[in-house]
This record gives C-alpha cells, sequence and structure tokens, in this order.
C-alpha cells in the first residue's frame, strides 16, 4: 500500500507536467494563426448587430474543430460547446465581435478602409477598441482545447458575442440579448471568463480587480421646453438654452458636493446639445444627451433620482419645463472576488506571476457585467501597449489612432486555456 500511495503522487504530478509541455506546444502551434486571424478582422471589421461575415467567419473555424456550434444568437453571434473528456464544471468564455464608426488613420498593411450605414449616414468602420484581437484569441482558445478535448474535466462553452458597444437605435443586442435567448443555460454555466485588449498596458501583461472593475454606462436624455422669442427681446420667452446651462451646471455639482466620492467615483458628461436655427431666434425646446458612469449600484440609483430632481426644479424655478430619461446600458462590471482568489494563481502560472498587477477601477464600461447575474464573472485586461513604448503617449480606445502590438496574443490564448483546466480541477 505504501509503495504503491508513493508511486501515485509521483505520478500525479508527471501528468500534470505532461499535460502542461503539451499545452505550451499547442499554443505555440497556433500563435501564428491567431495572429493571421485578427488581422483579416482588422481589415474587415463590421458595427454592431451587422456582424454577418464575422459570424459566418467564426462558426466555419469552429466547425471545422467539430465543436457543436449554434449561429444567430443574439442576431449575429456564434456559441459553441466543447464536451471535454472528463467530468466537471460549464466553463464560459467570452469574446465580443463588433466594430466601431471610427476612421483608422494608422497606416497599416491591413489597415480597415471599409464603410457601412449607420443611424442612415455612411460611415468608416474600425476595430478602434480591439474586439478583432478578442476574437482572433478566443478562436485559438478554441483550437488549443479542442485538441486536447480528452483531458478536458467539463464543458467550455465559448461565446462570441456581437453588439458590444450597444446595439443601433432600437435595436435590442449585445449581451443582455444573448442571455435572454439563453446563452449562460443549457447547460448552464458555472464560471465565465472574459478578457479585454489595453493599448496602454504594457504587452504580454494582465491587469485586474477584484470585486467592481468597470463602471456601469447610462444614457440620458434632457429635453428642455421653454418659450421662443425674438433674441433681441429675452423677456417675452423663456430661454431653453440659459436652463440648460444652469442644469449642465446642476449636474456637475451632484457628482462634486451629493455624491460620497470617497466611496466610489462618478462621473456625468453632457456630450451632445441640439437647440434652435437661428442665432437671433430664442429657440422653443432643446434637447442634450450624455452618459452617466458610477461604480457602486446603489449610487447609480441615488445619481439617476438626483438628476431627475436636479433637471426639472431648475426648469421649472425659470417657467420651463425639463423631462429627464435615462437608459441602462451596462451594470457595474463586478468581478466575483472568491472566483478571482481562487483563478488568479493560474493566470499567473500562465504568464508569470510578475507580468500580472492588480489595477484601479475604471469608468469605462462593458456589457460583460450582465453575464455576472448568472454566474460568477472574471474580466481582465492584457496589454497590446508595445515594448517600451509610453503608456501616456499610446492613443486610448475608440479613436482614429488606437493601435496594439499583436505578436503577444498567444498569451491570452494561454490564460484562457489554463483557467478551464484548473477551474475544472479545483471543482
Amino acid at each position: 500500500m505504501k509503495s504503491g500511495f508513493i508511486a501515485l503522487l509521483t505520478f500525479v504530478p508527471m501528468l500534470a507536467m505532461a499535460q502542461l509541455k503539451e499545452l505550451d506546444k499547442n499554443v505555440a502551434s497556433i500563435k501564428d494563426s491567431v495572429i493571421s486571424w485578427r488581422r483579416y478582422l482588422h481589415q474587415h471589421p463590421e458595427l454592431s448587430n451587422r456582424e454577418y461575415k464575422t459570424g459566418a467567419y467564426i462558426a466555419a473555424r469552429l466547425k471545422a474543430l467539430g465543436l457543436e456550434v449554434h449561429t444567430g444568437v443574439g442576431k449575429t453571434g456564434v456559441v459553441a460547446l466543447l464536451k471535454g473528456g472528463r467530468p466537471g464544471p460549464v466553463v464560459a468564455l467570452r469574446a465580443d465581435m463588433d466594430a466601431l464608426p471610427v476612421y483608422e488613420r494608422v497606416e497599416l498593411p491591413f489597415k480597415s478602409v471599409d464603410s457601412a450605414e449607420y443611424l442612415g449616414q455612411q460611415v468608416p468602420v474600425m476595430h478602434a477598441c480591439g474586439h478583432d484581437s478578442h476574437v482572433a484569441i478566443l478562436l485559438g482558445t478554441a483550437s488549443v482545447l479542442a485538441s486536447m478535448k480528452k483531458d478536458i474535466p467539463g464543458t467550455v462553452k465559448f461565446i462570441f458575442q456581437p453588439a458590444e458597444e450597444g446595439a443601433p437605435g432600437d435595436e435590442e443586442g449585445g449581451a443582455p440579448l444573448m442571455i435572454k435567448e439563453g446563452v449562460m443555460d443549457n447547460p448552464k454555466v458555472d464560471a465565465i471568463f472574459g478578457l479585454h485588449i489595453n493599448s496602454q498596458t504594457p504587452i504580454g501583461t494582465v491587469k485586474y480587480k477584484s470585486g467592481a472593475e468597470m463602471a456601469s454606462s447610462d444614457w440620458f436624455v434632457v429635453k428642455v421646453k421653454g418659450k421662443q422669442s425674438h433674441g433681441s427681446q429675452p423677456w417675452n420667452g423663456i430661454d431653453p438654452v440659459v436652463v440648460a446651462a444652469q442644469i449642465i451646471q446642476g449636474f456637475q455639482t451632484i457628482v462634486s458636493r451629493q455624491a460620497e466620492l470617497t466611496k466610489a467615483p462618478v462621473v456625468i458628461t453632457v456630450g451632445k446639445i441640439h437647440s434652435g436655427v437661428r442665432s437671433n431666434i430664442i429657440p422653443e425646446e432643446l434637447v442634450m444627451e450624455g452618459t452617466i458612469r458610477t461604480l457602486d449600484s446603489k449610487m447609480q440609483e441615488q445619481v439617476h433620482e438626483k438628476m431627475k430632481l436636479t433637471a426639472t426644479k431648475i426648469a421649472e424655478a425659470s417657467g420651463a419645463a425639463a423631462e429627464i430619461s435615462i437608459d441602462t446600458k451596462t451594470k457595474v462590471t463586478y468581478n466575483d472576488p472568491a472566483l478571482v482568489k481562487q483563478m488568479l494563481p493560474s493566470i499567473e502560472a500562465a504568464i508569470g506571476g510578475d507580468n500580472v498587477k492588480e489595477a484601479e477601477w475604471t469608468t469605462g464600461a462593458e456589457d460583460f457585467s450582465f453575464y455576472g447575474d448568472k454566474a460568477p464573472a472574471f474580466f481582465f485586461f492584457l496589454g497590446g501597449l508595445p515594448a517600451g513604448k509610453d503608456p501616456a503617449k499610446a492613443a486610448p480606445h475608440h479613436t482614429p489612432d488606437f493601435y496594439i502590438d499583436d505578436s503577444r496574443l498567444d498569451a491570452g490564448v494561454k490564460i484562457f486555456c489554463q483557467l478551464v483546466f484548473d477551474y475544472g480541477k479545483k471543482r
């Protein structure tokens, strides 16, 4: 018994080491393909809820791996299942697919020159947020895991999601629609992981935060109705432009004087104002639009109430009327602390502990947040900043000069694979 027990102890680590070597070999073998896929997708971007060719491209490669593939999920999304050779949990991995109405200014051999219709206008289209990288990483992950199917504990669900940037107009889309259509069920997901490439994080490194990591995103519209008058006789009218200016100032005092900023940050931004047709006419109406970012769900509710009160009362004080509507686009992206603690060693094992750093929260937003309502979730950032480049000089996301170094996308593949194997074993 004793000698058999000793043999078992020595055999298990050897088996794990052999599996690790196989994983490293398979990730290395797929690296060039991952880069090639990313560059093809970068050159052929598609807007939210219009990712038809992107979805077909993904589905074809997943079917070639022998996976169970479902298309048209959440309009254009693709979901694939890989059933491992060992019993275990259901782990979901998610990548978003959509591009943005942005003109690409970076000169690359695979630069996008595509355009498309967006809200009635013809616009340039660019992967200005790195979703092409996410798709390529997840395709690489599927390829590696399919080749190691017999060793996988449980089931892997690959989620390729459209419209993370927001569905156009009044359309449904993104994570909420995929969840509505059952992506987190059949089979029920036990844990979900996601990543986002970051242009200002050094290549080959990961940043994460336990708990609240990314802000909720609300879009608001304020309509102010006054009374039209000649521009030379403001006393005969009620100027909605002046009222709107006061409302904007009032919104900023919510941030600076009413929000408990030691608890979590709050941002209120008015990004669009439309009113009037001539410089010498006081208009009757004004419409302004903007965004709210919070990192605490209770504060999110409080800010909504305070904004409604501020807008309506300031308007009343001037004899005008104001209506405000608020549409929640995403919730706070919350990383389950227990899951982070459990799986952080796996990320460190994949790329080295020195390359994994805890970060501060960010006021950027992600609809990955909705998946956290259905299962414990862990979302992290993968570096795409070229080695030696100053992060402060790197172009931010959603801009024409956005650029990432794609030579280490294999780090994302290795991390995803490590998470699948280790989560299954720990469960």
